[in-house]
């Protein structure tokens, strides 16, 4: 049996739960085709009713897929979609979730993320830790991240934490794989100050060097650094620019390697995403939803320091 088909058995068994008879749904595109042939190889290994549907690419992450598609992730048990751009922020997932299916999206994920890093975690672990961060950040107020003398002050008053574990065995239930990470939709107006975004950054990939963004009213009011250019969908309108996501890395296991769905679940990492947050208990529907990883911050919610220079305090 290959890596990608026993990788994609444990990912079903252990993540997803997933029983004997059970209808599980493959969304997969163009690009990704070989992973979704794998995880249906392993479906029917473990006995389940097992569909595979490929589309074409999604021009921007958050884009809905085709109705067809759409459709049939409601009236699957389970949906996993591994796909360039990502479909964790669309209508299609949104009203698959409210119809009980447990979702699971693989936005950008590679044949070779797919068999190491983050997918490789004790995903009790990451459990554990995500589930202390997410209640930490829902009895917050205020978060403060500081990073090479910049502040970033973000009012997350009266929102609630979203757990992204990696486990999603209860109906209804979705998020990211691999994962491991704790996330908050930040009031929409409400961060102030500058940011250096030193990891990765969606629409440029990993970073030689940082980038430097400035934010007032909740909305992003310049990007300056190299290959800044790729990210003016973000200055093109209020919507786009709103700062939408405050998040936290919780997977040991996960490494920087310049694709967003691992870089932003590394261990002690924060990031900050700019656009669509509606999906997670935000009121900002944007054209995309776009996130920059910043590496060794200094995190506090409230007063209380969660991680310092990269290290967890809890």
């Amino acid at each position: 049996m290959n890596q990608l088909v026993k990788t994609a058995e444990g990912v079903l068994s252990s993540c997803l739960a997933v029983k004997k008879g059970e209808a599980v749904l493959i969304v997969t595109d163009n690009t990704r085709k070989e992973i979704g042939e794998a995880i249906y190889e392993a479906a029917g290994n473990l006995g389940c009713e097992r569909l595979l549907m490929v589309m074409n690419e999604r021009e921007l992450s958050g884009q809905e897929p085709p109705k067809a598609v759409a459709a049939a992730m409601k009236s699957a048990d389970v949906v996993i979609a591994p796909t360039a751009q990502s479909l964790t922020h669309t209508n299609a997932r949104i009203e698959a979730a409210k119809a009980g299916t447990r979702v699971a999206t693989m936005p950008g994920i590679t044949e070779e993320m797919f068999s190491q890093g983050a997918m490789t975690a004790d995903y009790s672990k990451v459990e554990k830790l995500t589930a202390v961060v997410t209640e930490m950040l829902s009895k917050a107020s205020v978060a403060r991240i500081e990073k090479d003398g910049h502040t970033l002050t973000i009012s997350i008053n009266g929102r609630d934490g979203v757990p992204s574990p990696g486990v999603y065995r209860e109906p209804g239930k979705c998020g990211n794989l691999p994962s491991g990470e704790a996330y908050i939709a930040p009031l929409e107006d409400g961060s102030e100050g500058e940011m250096i975004v030193d990891g990765s950054m969606v629409g440029i990939g990993k970073l030689d060097s940082p980038l430097h963004m400035v934010i007032s009213g909740g909305k992003l009011r310049s990007v300056t650094g190299e290959k800044s250019e790729n990210l003016d969908i973000l200055l093109k309108n209020e919507t786009n620019g709103t700062l939408c996501e405050l998040g936290i890395g919780t997977n040991e296991a996960a490494v920087l390697n310049g694709i967003i769905l691992e870089d932003e679940k590394v261990y002690g990492t924060v990031h900050i995403a700019f656009g669509t947050n509606t999906s997670f208990g935000g009121v900002n529907k944007a054209e995309c939803h776009m996130d920059g990883i910043i590496l060794s911050p200094t995190l506090y919610l409230d007063e209380v320091k969660v991680i310092e220079d990269g290290v967890f305090l809890v």
